[in-house]
């Protein structure tokens, strides 16, 4: 049974196309992995299919009475709502059905005999949905999942806009499965999940029985939980069946197949306009090299996809610092409670060292406590000598208004524009992405930017709050080497062992000091 179908979908941002004629079917009980580069347009299709986002041509039709769940990467929670309120919002369907059913009775009072029947049947219907929905134990289911997410520790009643990045995660991931949706979309769920939740939902979305539709650059993840693969690349949109290393493996061939009668073909076209060339002026071979020349005029040319440009990041290294890094002394982190135990930690000159550990137990706080950028509520922290720091910050700052060339402008003044472009092309960005503003790009791509920021300024010490998020397959790979052969010292959050595990000196597992466990 069909679910959802789209039907010749066209769709841009001013002169950058992003889809051409694409379309899609979504079948019962089918888990797909919807993939391809940064800047593909994977976020910008699930805001299309959901309505979101009109496209500019095609046909979106879901089947009746599909409820739809949607994790975006890009949710933005209101300040002065609590967990508790988000968690509920999940059921405003309900409360809205028990308004109904309150304004029903205040009016019972004034009605005829057969209005009164009516609005006896229509609270009887009413009544009927509240239960089979388990709307008298809203507040216990509730309570269950906040539970299972771990959120239940940090109080029902904590403002949304003061949790990390991991913490709204688990927020809005709660809501969605309190909702029960028909079928779940998926916008990078594990950015910012613990490798705890990301076994979770690993086993969660194992057992879903619904249709899921899953964007996600944690390969492990993605091959571990779908049966489908969609490939969305140069416009089109591509089904492959089976997992992640499956479809690598059958586009690798596809690829090779079409090179190969590109090149068949190309030889082809070369001879017959050689035979042309030599043959059209003699009237005793004019004729055949009129034949030849029809043939190359109808002849439906093989067209190879561009090479998209693949990031290079070099970082530069500045001058040798001290031999010792940073120190704390019976450092206490927090806001208005402690987030641990005192420490007293040391870290070395070219070390690289990796924190890990459950969402919202102060990685993030303890990463910006060393830089001083808050203060901790106790104790110390000395940096050592001649440092020059790289910060990559989990998140761009919220309403950026800037284009990407502005952006880099800001960082490096004395760069010309031709240095720029060409600073933003070697971090993989294409001239239209380096010439749009920056909150209209991709997760990935803003990414892209920030390292293009720090791939530039010399550095001895690189610290890094969850780098891998957002980006694809090919821009990770490519940090991961730029990070191995870095001279400096690195201190990053990482939450991918995949990523980190052969490039770290030393792991600290922050949840030997938090408080928050």
């Amino acid at each position: 049974m069909s679910i959802l179908n789209v039907e010749h979908l066209s769709h841009g941002f001013g002169d950058r196309a992003i889809f051409n004629d694409v379309s899609f079917r979504l079948l019962k009980g089918e888990h797909i992995g919807l993939v391809g580069a940064n800047g593909e347009g994977k976020s910008t299709f699930m805001n299309i299919i959901t309505g979101s986002l009109t496209p500019d041509e095609g046909k979106i039709e879901w089947a009746k009475d599909i409820r739809i769940g949607y994790l975006d990467q890009h949710t933005v929670l209101e300040k002065g709502m609590n967990i508790a309120d988000v968690l509920k919002s999940a059921f405003s369907y309900l409360f809205e059905l028990e308004e109904k059913m309150n304004e029903i009775c205040d009016k019972m009072g004034e009605a005829s005999e057969a209005e009164l029947e009516t609005m006896m049947e229509e609270l009887g219907t009413i009544q009927t949905t509240l239960t089979l929905h388990d709307f008298y134990v809203i507040d216990a289911k509730v309570e269950e999942v906040a539970r299972a997410l771990g959120l239940l520790d940090l109080g029902l009643d904590k403002d949304v806009t003061d949790l990390s990045g991991g913490q709204r995660t688990k927020v809005l991931l709660g809501k969605l499965l309190l909702e029960k949706p028909d079928i779940l979309l998926l916008d990078e769920p594990t950015n910012y999940l613990d490798v705890e939740h990301i076994e979770w939902l690993k086993r969660y979305l194992n057992d879903y029985e619904n249709a899921f539709i899953l964007i996600s650059h944690d390969i492990p993840f993605l091959n571990s939980v779908i049966n489908l693969i969609y490939h969305m690349d140069n416009q089109e949109l591509n089904r492959y069946v089976g997992d992640y290393d499956k479809f690598q493996e059958v586009y690798a061939m596809k690829k090779a197949q079409l090179e190969a009668a590109y090149n068949r073909q190309q030889q082809e076209i070369a001879d017959l306009k050689d035979f042309v060339a030599r043959n059209k002026a003699r009237v005793s071979t004019r004729n055949m090299a009129m034949s030849r020349q029809k043939k190359l005029d109808k002849m439906d040319k093989i067209q190879l996809a561009q090479e998209k440009p693949k990031p290079e990041f070099h970082f530069k290294t500045a001058r040798t610092p001290g031999r010792y890094i940073f120190e704390t002394t019976d450092l206490i982190i927090g806001y208005e409670k402690a987030l641990s135990s005192p420490l007293n930690l040391r870290m070395e000159r070219r070390e690289k060292l990796v924190l890990t550990g459950a969402n919202g137990i102060g990685k993030s706080t303890l990463l910006k406590s060393i830089l001083g950028l808050i203060q901790p509520l106790s104790g110390k922290v000395v940096l050592g000598d001649y440092l020059e720091i790289g910060y990559f910050e989990q998140e761009m700052p919220k309403g950026i208004e800037t284009s990407c060339l502005e952006e880099i402008w800001q960082e490096f003044p004395y760069f010309s524009q031709y240095e720029v472009r060409s600073a933003l092309a070697k971090c993989g960005l294409t001239t239209k992405h380096i010439e749009s503003k920056v909150k209209v790009l991709s997760g990935g791509e803003q990414a892209k930017v920030r390292l293009c920021k720090l791939i530039n300024r010399e550095t001895n010490i690189l610290v890094l709050d969850e780098p891998t998020n957002h980006l694809d397959t090919d821009a990770k790979d490519e940090l991961k080497r730029a990070l191995k052969d870095y001279k400096g010292s690195i201190l990053m959050v990482c939450h991918e062992p995949e990523f980190y595990e052969s490039l770290a000196t030393n792991v600290w597992d922050c949840s030997q000091w938090t408080t928050r466990l």
